[in-house]
């Protein structure tokens, strides 16, 4: 209390010593004396307020905040969306004779073609890696990186002196084993005719049973040798076939039509057989079909319910950012990535950019509506 008194003590002094005495030298008429007076009474009370609010303002200002949070808030008119501090037109209007609103045509598009985002790279399906399947040295190579080859074009040459060595071995035994056959074959044809011909003589008496008995057995046993004879002859050409698949492999031929992307043989270069060659820079080369490619991309599995083999959209590769191009679904993987919450999506390419290759990076958008089809009914 004597703060208070004390402060207001001051205020009273303050204000007496700015109140304008009247001149004891100067005689003013009755009107100007009382424009003064009603000056100084305005100015007087402008001070008293300004110092009462300079030293009260700390109580007063919460109760002042108070007050303005209380006042009713603007009623924004029907029709128009408060946003911000500036009302905009609301979206919607309703339609003529229901109340219900009629959507803006950007909500269509957004609820009638939602689209979904992804990434990925061009991917060929179709490549192989080639590897000898013998041992042997690389004698010549008869094609380069970048090459188009066919299927069946011969693409290396490798030498092995032993497997023409054990070809020819294998005709030789061949042979053998035919003339074998053919010896047999004949005692055969000798043995038949004695037992016919004592068969004979049996029924005239001319010779004993016995002797037809022994000429039987001769018979029965030039027919075993025959048999015998004919498997010898099977197995040696069958080792003929193999020889010759050993020495028909070291032409190593293209398995499939396609580009060569890798090339890791060099003539003179020793290569291992297939069975013992365990690195991928063993092989001796890289066919890739770049014709048949495909992307392989990824797209947030939380779409995995609007996705289906079928639906189209748009992709844009990285070296081709200005040329996109259309695109379908083939494939939807049949696990999805715990790492990266995705599943990888497989698209066939409608007519993509020229110069197109396996590895590209790519970047997808699906719309989730189904292509229109010609003959189709409009939507």
């Amino acid at each position: 209390m004597n703060t208070n008194t004390e402060q207001n003590r001051k205020i009273a002094e303050t204000l007496r010593s700015l109140s304008l005495e009247p001149s004891f030298q100067t005689v003013a008429s009755p009107v100007k004396r009382n424009r003064r007076l009603a000056l100084s009474s305005v100015l007087l009370a402008l001070g008293v307020s300004a110092i009462a609010v300079a030293f009260f303002w700390p109580d007063i200002a919460p109760h002042f905040k108070a007050v303005l949070e209380s006042q009713p808030e603007i009623m924004t008119p029907p029709g128009m969306a408060q946003t911000g501090d500036e009302p905009k037109a609301a979206s919607s209007r309703a339609a003529p004779g229901t109340g219900s609103p009629i959507p803006s045509a950007n909500s269509l598009r957004s609820a009638s073609a939602p689209e979904i985002t992804g990434s990925g790279f061009v991917v060929a399906p179709r490549i192989v890696t080639v590897f000898s399947k013998y041992e042997g040295e690389i004698a010549s190579i008869d094609v380069h990186i970048g090459d188009l080859v066919e299927a069946g074009q011969v693409i290396v040459r490798i030498d092995d002196v032993s497997a023409d060595f054990s070809l020819e071995q294998a005709k030789a035994d061949s042979d053998a084993a035919k003339l074998v056959l053919e010896g047999k074959i004949l005692a055969l044809k000798q043995a038949d005719s004695s037992l016919q011909r004592n068969a004979a003589l049996s029924a005239k008496s001319a010779v004993s049973i016995q002797t037809v008995e022994e000429a039987q057995t001769a018979r029965d046993t030039a027919s075993n040798a025959v048999d015998q004879a004919r498997q010898s002859y099977a197995r040696a050409q069958l080792g003929v076939k193999i020889a010759q698949e050993h020495v028909d492999a070291l032409t190593v031929r293209a398995p499939i039509s396609g580009t060569v992307t890798r090339l890791d043989a060099h003539i003179g270069g020793r290569v291992l057989a297939r069975v013992d060659s365990i690195k991928e820079n063993e092989s001796l080369l890289t066919i890739t079909d770049t014709k048949s490619v495909v992307i392989d991309a990824d797209v947030a599995e939380t779409n995995i319910g609007e996705l289906r083999p079928g639906l189209r959209g748009e992709a844009v590769l990285d070296g081709f950012p200005d040329k996109p191009f259309a695109i379908e679904i083939q494939q939807l993987w049949p696990v999805a990535s715990a790492e990266k919450g995705t599943i990888t999506l497989r698209l066939a390419l409608l007519n993509p950019p020229g110069g197109t290759m396996p590895n590209m990076a790519a970047r997808i958008r699906i719309s989730t509506i189904p292509a229109q089809q010609p003959g189709d009914t409009p939507r």
